[in-house]
């Protein structure tokens, strides 16, 4: 039986690896930077589709992301610029649970 290199066992996920933890990092971090409340870190691998999300407790929408060039060195604002010149997709819904509202803020990369 021939060995199976470690590598073999991650579907692809390797060359995503960087970009998502950019993503997960900067979905997270708006978060907790733009919201009172807790927050939390979802990430599903499904039919070669990662899906990286980010929940809080503020159900007002996200600032619309800048045009990433147009943002050069700034040191705030460039968090879903970055998601949305990082991923294939990215968007975010309004959520509602036992009475407590927020919002799911994600983004996917494909492994294709």
């Amino acid at each position: 039986m021939p060995e199976t290199e470690p590598w073999e066992y991650t579907h692809g996920l390797i060359r995503l690896a960087d970009t998502a933890e950019l993503l997960a990092t900067e979905l997270v971090a708006n978060a907790v930077r733009h919201t009172k409340g807790p927050a939390a870190l979802r990430v599903r691998w499904s039919a070669g589709v990662l899906r990286i999300g980010a929940w809080d407790a503020d159900p007002e929408p996200p600032e619309p992301p800048g045009e990433l060039e147009c943002l050069g060195e700034a040191e705030e604002g460039r968090g879903l610029a970055l998601v949305r010149a990082c991923a294939d997709l990215w968007g975010w819904q309004p959520l509602t649970r036992d009475g407590n509202r927020g919002k799911y803020v994600w983004c996917e990369l494909a492994a294709a």
